[in-house]
């Protein structure tokens, strides 16, 4: 993995220490090439700093002239010791200047230089302090603020800014390996801006101005950070086709959203989420980005003091369930996949799906010169400094990147158009030439070339565990072969989470950043859990299949979106029992790795909620009373603003659940009960 960083974003330790061997080599070159001149000033100056006579200087240089003059270079082949150590205590001498100026401005200047910063830290932290931008991949521009600047600023004005802003983008030593209390993040199919987020204080936390704070994460030293009320609302505008935002990157309906951003500002929402779609952003030519419209929304809701969490959306909306608009991916991307259709995921009958880009050609350059982890960087990037003053400001307080279809984490094994119907198992989707190519690869290495294959008796989409032979009881998958093929194929999830989050970690420096995992909580109860293995989930009976994913994430300092705040809650419905489901129990292991790797957990409603008896299962899970620890959801997106929310009664029940959400204490009408 950082082999591949280093390729992608640049030089690490080890090449600032080639590079200094170079600088010196270099030197040294110079000096044997000015040897003449330097040996012959030092020898010009006697110990007594007196002046040589010119016939004693004539003898050196005749000297000089004869070892330079030696047939086969020998005075190059071995320098003379003396000039080495020389070398040496000049590069000392360069060391020890550059020491004494990093501690000047850090004792004097107040300047936020780490312990072995170079001469890359000092410009960057003077660039910054005579306000302009520097990016943590070097790019550097100029503050929009930058103009508006008196040009008699005093310093003292521009290094306080200064620090305030590395204070922003480099977090504390003490919260190195601590997820950020504050992350939170939330995704859905169809929808644009979604949700109302709102953050979760302890369940004991009463207080009117709950929503404002929420209880601290304890992390790898058992020291306790406070979190940050960063809660998102988010909504989707239905009347319009391509929701708040079109194909053309403008603003629908801009009177409309405004009145509804005031509802949600009049109830205490904390923000709003939005999706920038990648379809609509990079929609016509690589590395041409219109930001237009998502500009004039996040200025709406700047005005109305709500915070923003965004969603990098890498993938297509339309064609699963709840979709009821249509973002395709860029028409370039498309262009690319009708003459290399293995750009998409591949099922075993050879069918592709559009709807995000296959894993395998994250590291192949297939996408106009850029593989496809360059293209989300790229994006990432594009985001980062269109926006910088929104960062700088606080408005955005969180970014969601998209891994997968919806923006999950997982393999697009359940297509409604390719004929899944629930509670089916899935199909894998690994027969793309890339991926079978790194299969072939795995298993070569394993000595047995003859497992680069997929299953051949996994069934097919809406197929039922107990009616295939590999994900029957005692089937395959617990055999050699079935459990050298679910640790690649789980292993392609994990590597590509972690691949992407290690950019968005780069692009974000400074920023929460999340990720969605799915709940597949049907054949939970079966050995196999067919429908999570086909997904990327490698988490039979015997297996924890979370805990290396909530390790990834929590090397990330990513936080975990978990989407199904009320599944546990499912058992009574009869199509659950049917499909063998277990949605409490899939809760509980995905919490639990969470929370033993001290990760950041939020949620979001998974089934359309207007009722009381809803929001208090919600409740119930997002904020136990009974946790012996205190464990609770650190946020929680509410899915979705419609007409039919808006209704009096619906409304007036969803606003006493956001203020139980916040802590708050209610009124309730006689006879009612929470």
């Amino acid at each position: 993995m950082s082999a591949d960083m280093q390729k992608l974003i640049g030089a690490n330790e080890e090449d600032d220490e080639e590079e200094i061997e170079m600088d010196v080599k270099e030197e040294d070159n110079e000096d044997h090439e000015n040897g003449q001149k330097h040996i012959a000033a030092q020898m010009m100056l006697g110990a007594d700093g007196v002046m040589p006579s010119t016939s004693h200087q004539f003898q050196i240089q005749q000297q000089l002239q004869e070892q330079v003059s030696t047939p086969g270079g020998g005075a190059r082949r071995s320098r003379p010791l003396e000039e080495k150590e020389r070398t040496k205590l000049r590069e000392r001498h360069r060391r020890a200047i550059t020491a004494r100026i990093l501690a000047g401005l850090r004792k004097h200047g107040n300047y936020n230089l780490r312990v072995r910063a170079d001469i890359n830290d000092v410009i960057a932290a003077l660039a910054r302090e005579a306000g302009w931008v520097v990016l943590p991949d070097g790019t550097t521009f100029p503050s929009r603020s930058q103009g508006s600047r008196p040009a008699g600023d005093s310093s003292a004005g521009l290094t306080s800014s200064s620090s305030q802003m590395l204070s922003q983008q480099v977090p504390p030593t003490s919260l190195q390996g601590v997820s950020s209390g504050y992350c939170a993040s939330v995704e859905y199919n169809a929808c644009h801006m979604k949700g109302v987020f709102m953050p979760t204080p302890a369940p004991y936390d009463l207080s009117s101005s709950g929503h404002s704070q929420s209880s601290g994460m304890v992390g790898n030293g058992g020291e306790q950070t406070e979190s940050l009320p960063l809660i998102a609302g988010s909504m989707e505008v239905i009347n319009e086709q391509l929701g708040v935002v079109n194909m053309k990157c403008e603003l629908v309906d801009p009177d409309g959203l405004l009145k509804q951003l005031r509802v949600l500002k009049s109830i205490n929402v904390d923000g709003v989420m939005i999706d920038c779609w990648w379809g609509i952003v990079e929609a016509d030519a690589p590395q041409e980005y219109n930001w237009n419209g998502y500009r004039r929304l996040f200025k709406m809701v700047h005005e109305l003091k709500l915070k923003l969490q965004v969603v990098m959306s890498f993938h297509e909306c339309g064609g699963n369930v709840g979709d009821d608009v249509c973002i395709p991916l860029p028409r370039w991307v498309a262009e690319i996949g009708r003459s290399n259709p293995d750009i998409f995921f591949t099922d075993r009958e050879g069918r592709r799906n559009t709807e995000c880009l296959s894993w395998g050609i994250d590291k192949e350059r297939v996408l106009r010169g850029r593989t496809a982890v360059e293209v989300y960087f790229d994006f990432m990037r594009s985001f980062r400094v269109e926006f910088n003053e929104f960062f700088e400001d606080g408005i955005i307080s969180m970014v969601e990147v998209g891994l997968g279809p919806c923006g999950e984490l997982r393999y697009p094994s359940c297509p409604v158009k390719h004929g899944w119907r629930y509670p089916g198992i899935g199909e894998f989707q690994c027969y793309d030439q890339y991926m079978l190519k790194s299969l072939m690869k795995a298993a070569e290495m394993r000595g047995h070339s003859f497992w680069a294959r997929g299953p051949d008796n996994a069934g097919s989409y809406s197929s039922h565990p107990h009616e295939t032979g590999f994900f029957c009881d005692e089937g395959d998958y617990d055999g050699y072969y079935g459990r050298f093929f679910l640790n690649w194929y789980s292993q392609l999830l994990i590597n590509h989470g972690d691949l992407v989050l290690s950019l968005a970690k780069l692009a974000f420096e400074g920023s929460c950043i999340a990720a969605k995992l799915p709940g597949i909580h049907w054949w939970y109860k079966t050995s196999s859990h067919a429908a999570e293995l086909t997904a990327g989930f490698y988490n039979p009976c015997n297996r924890d299949g979370y805990i290396a994913i909530a390790a990834m994430l929590h090397k990330h300092g990513a936080a975990l979106n978990f989407a199904r705040a009320e599944l546990q809650f499912l058992e009574q419905r009869e199509d659950l029992q049917e499909a063998l489901a277990n949605p409490q129990g899939l809760v509980w292991q995905v919490l639990n790795a969470a929370w033993e790797t001290c990760i950041t957990v939020v949620s979001e409603n998974a089934f359309v909620c207007h009722d009381r008896v809803g929001y208090n299962k919600i409740l119930e899970n997002v904020k136990p009373v009974n946790d012996p620890d205190g464990r609770h959801f650190s946020s929680f997106t509410y899915l979705r603003l419609t007409p039919l929310l808006m209704e009096r009664q619906n409304f007036m029940e969803f606003e006493r659940f956001v203020k139980r959400m916040h802590g708050e204490a209610v009124l309730y009408l006689q006879g009612s009960q929470w």
